[in-house]
């Protein structure tokens, strides 16, 4: 018989503190039933996108013959589904690249006059949660702070591109210096709600019967800030996980592309693993610069508008294979952390794709796809038509629901992706 253990509790060994992962004998306090470990969702986008004809096999199906790039992931073949014919619609932009704001939004004609960009499914999900997690949400950038996550107001959420950062706010304790700054910007967040709520209450003698209905809609988002800041807070008082991991180096050479990408994915596993977070996005993005990589003599922005040049193709697809083959070593290490209903990767949906089909045409349809762990059924190729492509929010409702987030829609779906 086993005795029910919590969740935060550590191994502590020569004075290192090693938070335990999600082991059987989790229990809650007050019952008996075994505690299933919590589904994660992780979103990779390669902003350049891939090389179609390297990437997607001529057959369907479990039969699916290889590529040279499904050559790459052939070790997780049973761990990942590969989808054709998906895409956002009215994704014709202001600019070429302006789809890659939308790529987790599906927010129509990017760039355009009156665009707004609206929710990302990582922010919708991170809604969901709450404050399970001391980070609802983690967002990561191989290169600047540009991100895909978008908060319900269309605001841009900064990515962290320096993994000594993200170790640090993730395990390091913080000073006591910090920690009064962090508790002073709270209760400075707090005191301004709570002035403005005494202004409306004051409105609402003075309000019409509609408009006082407008303003109890004010106070309810108002009350949830006050509970968020309040969980917040208490985080403050928690210790952060200890892990038996070495703070990693940041790279600073930009040209580094493949040094500096490695070494967030690598991150991840721990995030997820400690319960740090349960939602990680990680973009991939060009670096305006020559990438440090053996062979390629070309800016990779330039060479994905290859313009059909075997030379530039070449030059693009050695690029193009370095980055998969972070992800396939991504997907190993998700594949060993073994949890009560399998490996992490079981319990984590991880999306790899890009927000282009062809960038050499900067075409927004046909977008690579790449569904792996999740606890869904894999090892096929699902291909759907390349003429009148399938919402991609299809396939994140799916996602969603799959993660235990109740929803019928997300943004342009039409219903919900099955295969």
């Amino acid at each position: 018989m086993h005795t029910p253990i919590s969740r935060r509790t550590v191994l502590k060994a020569s004075g290192i503190a090693i938070s335990l992962p999600f082991l059987e004998s989790m229990n809650p306090a007050m019952g008996r039933e075994r505690v299933a470990p919590p589904k994660r969702l992780v979103l990779i986008c390669n902003t350049l996108g891939l090389h179609p004809p390297s990437l997607f096999p001529k057959t369907t199906g479990s039969e699916y013959g290889s590529t040279d790039y499904l050559e790459l992931l052939k070790k997780h073949r049973n761990d990942f589904t590969l989808f054709s014919g998906l895409s956002h619609p009215d994704q014709n932009g202001k600019q070429p690249h302006d789809t890659e704001m939308t790529w987790l939004t599906a927010a129509r004609n990017p760039g355009l006059g009156g665009f707004k960009n609206s929710i990302s499914i990582d922010q919708f999900a991170a809604k969901h949660l709450g404050n399970a997690t001391r980070f609802p949400s983690i967002a990561l950038s191989s290169n600047t702070q540009k991100s895909q996550s978008y908060t319900s107001n269309g605001v841009m959420l900064p990515a962290q591109h320096r993994p000594s950062t993200v170790f640090a706010k993730l395990f390091l304790d913080d000073s006591p210096q910090e920690l009064r700054r962090q508790r002073q910007r709270l209760a400075d967040g707090r005191s301004i709600l709570d002035s403005v709520a005494e202004q409306t209450e004051a409105l609402n003698r003075q309000t019409s019967s509609h408009d006082r209905s407008q303003l109890e809609e004010y106070f309810v988002a108002i009350r949830a800030a006050e509970a968020e800041l309040t969980e917040t807070e208490a985080w403050l008082d928690r210790p952060k996980p200890r892990v038996d991991e070495k703070p990693p180096q940041d790279i600073a050479d930009s040209a580094d592309l493949i040094g500096r990408t490695r070494s967030l994915m690598n991150l991840i596993p721990l995030m997820l693993q400690t319960d740090s977070s349960r939602i990680v996005t990680v973009v991939i993005q060009d670096h305006l610069v020559v990438p440090k990589i053996q062979g390629v003599t070309g800016e990779h922005h330039n060479l994905s508008h290859h313009g059909q040049d075997p030379q530039k193709i070449e030059q693009l697809k050695i690029i193009e294979t370095e980055i998969l083959k972070c992800f396939a070593e991504f997907l190993s290490r998700m594949t060993q952390p073994r949890e009560a209903d399998g490996s992490l990767l079981n319990q984590t949906s991880v999306l790899f794709g890009s927000n282009l089909g062809n960038a050499n045409a900067h075409d927004p349809s046909n977008l690579p796809i790449i569904l792996a762990g999740g606890g869904y059924g894999h090892g096929r190729y699902v291909a759907y038509d390349k003429r009148n492509n399938i919402p991609l929010c299809n396939l994140f409702v799916n996602m969603l629901n799959n993660m235990g987030i109740e929803t019928e829609s997300f943004a342009t779906s039409t219903g919900k992706l099955t295969w």
